[in-house]
């Protein structure tokens, strides 16, 4: 069996090229997908002809804006019936059950229906964000790619996180955030040969948005000051109820979904269902309407009175989580960083009020718990940290955000299982990873599990002399193979006892006579993952392990037993507790040996 002498292979080069222009591609999808909700946003709320991203909430339809999301829904549930029932959602988990179950493939027409759909579902004021589609769509897109070509689903799994980045990097100029997004939800691995295309593509998309739109910050606020030690504690805290928050948004939404399920109409009709909840709020809360990036940028710059914080922050959640819960279209991100931002500043506000001295900034505290909410929802840690840093472009609020997010994402696996990017296909019996932890057998040599009391056999052996020894009922003889050896003690093969008990051979048969394929070796030095996938490639239960030095000279015998009782040690270091300092015993000790 060869080593590799390098961490990744040439091919990787091919891969990183698709990769580039699949970021090109899909930042330019991204604006042609901003321009299309602009477009809709004015046909449907202003009546005219234009491309410019404007708010549905300076409408004036008066009770006639009720109607408008209604008839979005109604366009998304007719493409959705006779289109694809995949554009249904908000476009992640249904990527990340094609990673997981489909190696990778998602339909051609999900490249151009998807973003289509959502276009007119936020354009007619679905309260959603345009991320979740066009990181679906940028997925689709690399999947497509990967299908026109002649890749393996590996390599085909990197295309479609490559493209999902790039799209999310080409709305928010996020690459950081869009490469971990891209690890933490749709790789499930961290390797060169998977993150150095996806950060290319990542790079390249946002590169292409800087050209187009600009190097300003998506969610600009102005300056902030680096906390102190009381208002970082607080901000801790603060983390940790939106932790809660964040369980309760998942439950809600899900348990809208399913009210949604036990009515009597084809799901067809929910979108539209839906869009009337979404008219009906808008109508008293105008804000609610559309993508709301402004909102963010509002809530983290400290624009919003309290009281229109909580009318923003009660509304938009109760229109996005009744959209959702209907099937339409649409993206998860731009809503929770709203809901969670508004509690954020809430809280900070609230703080400011009672207690100053804490020294609580509320736009701060927006900013965590626009942050904290999307790490306790999907758990995307570090996606969220990074992420609220890139799209403010302020250092003074990272150290806030870590421990804000990790405090959400904290009470939320402890009290949530799975999270609302894996609740919907967990519940189809799809098992999605929820920990990236070292390959275990990747740490251990074949050397150190390998059994080295081998019983061999020689080529001149007669075939009925090793009968009759196997007859005998000796513990030695009752392996189900056996590595066979030449005089000079080469290895020449493996046989196993079947072949040995077959009564086609005759008893005068030799035993090198009877090998029908060279040994299949692995040295001591290769890792228990490297034997582990020689055995699959080569369909076989053992292997001949050999040394570095002598590759012909029998070491020991590798078998399937082997690999899982190396998993002994990582059981024993899991779940065996143990304390090996005492300090009181030391001191004694230490006291023996001081003289006198």
């Amino acid at each position: 069996m060869p080593r590799r002498s390098t961490l990744v292979e040439p091919r990787i080069l091919f891969i990183a090229a698709l990769a580039i222009a699949l970021g090109a591609a899909a930042a330019f999808v991204a604006q042609l997908l901003v321009a299309l909700i602009g477009l809709v946003t004015n046909l449907a709320f202003y009546g005219r002809w234009s491309l410019h991203e404007v708010s549905p909430a300076e409408h004036q339809l008066g009770a006639w804006v009720i109607v408008v999301p209604v008839i979005g829904g109604l366009i998304v549930g007719v493409m959705a019936r006779w289109g694809s029932a995949a554009i249904r959602g908000h476009g992640i988990p249904e990527a990340m059950e094609q990673v997981l179950l489909n190696e990778s493939r998602i339909p051609p027409r999900i490249t151009f229906l998807k973003p289509v759909s959502s276009a007119i579902a936020i354009g007619t004021g679905g309260p959603f964000g345009a991320e979740g589609p066009i990181i679906a769509t940028g997925g689709a897109l690399g999947s497509f790619l990967g299908q026109l070509l002649h890749v393996t689903g590996g390599e085909r799994k990197v295309l479609l996180a490559a493209g999902a980045a790039a799209g999310m990097a080409a709305i928010f100029g996020s690459p950081i955030s869009a490469v971990i997004l891209a690890i933490e939800l749709l790789l499930f691995e961290l390797r060169p040969r998977s993150l150095i295309p996806v950060a290319l593509a990542a790079v390249v998309a946002t590169g292409v948005r800087y050209a187009i739109v600009g190097t300003e910050p998506v969610f600009a606020m102005p300056d902030i000051a680096q906390p102190g030690g009381l208002a970082l504690l607080s901000y801790v805290v603060l983390g940790a109820l939106v932790g809660l928050v964040s369980v309760g948004v998942t439950r809600v939404v899900y348990g809208i979904e399913d009210a949604f399920e036990k009515l009597p109409v084809h799901w067809m009709w929910w979108p539209a269902i839906g869009g009337l909840a979404v008219g009906v709020i808008g109508y008293y809360a105008p804000l609610t309407l559309g993508v709301g990036y402004s909102n963010i940028e509002d809530i983290v710059s400290g624009n919003f009175a309290v009281g229109a914080l909580a009318l923003l922050c009660v509304a938009k959640f109760a229109s996005w989580a009744i959209a959702l819960g209907s099937g339409t279209s649409g993206g998860t991100l731009a809503p929770l960083f709203t809901i969670g931002g508004a509690i954020g500043a809430l809280c900070g506000f609230g703080l400011v009020a009672i207690a100053p001295q804490l020294g609580v900034d509320p736009r701060i505290a927006g900013l965590v718990g626009m942050a904290a909410i999307f790490a306790g929802s999907s758990r995307a840690l570090l996606t969220s940290v990074v992420f609220a840093f890139e799209t403010t472009q302020q250092a003074a609020g990272l150290l806030p955000l870590l421990g804000g997010c990790v405090a959400a994402y904290l009470v939320s696996a402890l009290i949530m299982r799975n999270t609302i990017m894996t609740e919907k296909i967990a519940r189809r019996g799809v098992r999605v990873p929820s920990e990236y932890a070292a390959d275990h057998l990747q740490l251990v040599t074949v050397g150190e599990a390998c059994s080295r009391e081998v019983v061999s056999l020689k080529t001149s052996d007669d075939l009925g002399a090793i009968r009759h020894w196997m007859a005998s009922g000796r513990p030695e003889a009752q392996h189900q193979g056996f590595p066979v050896v030449d005089d000079a003690g080469h290895v020449r093969g493996v046989i196993t006892r079947r072949d040995l008990l077959d009564p086609s051979h005759p008893n005068i048969r030799r035993i090198g006579d009877m090998l029908t394929r060279a040994p299949v070796v692995v040295q001591e030095s290769h890792s228990l993952r490297e034997a582990a996938d020689h055995m699959v490639d080569q369909d076989i239960g053992r292997l001949v392990v050999v040394g570095a030095d002598a590759p012909h000279a029998l070491v020991g015998i590798l078998t399937r037993g082997d690999l899982l009782s190396a998993h002994a040690r990582r059981l024993k270091e899991a779940h065996q507790a143990g304390r090996h300092i005492r300090i009181r015993e030391s001191l004694k000790r230490a006291g023996k040996r001081r003289p006198g």
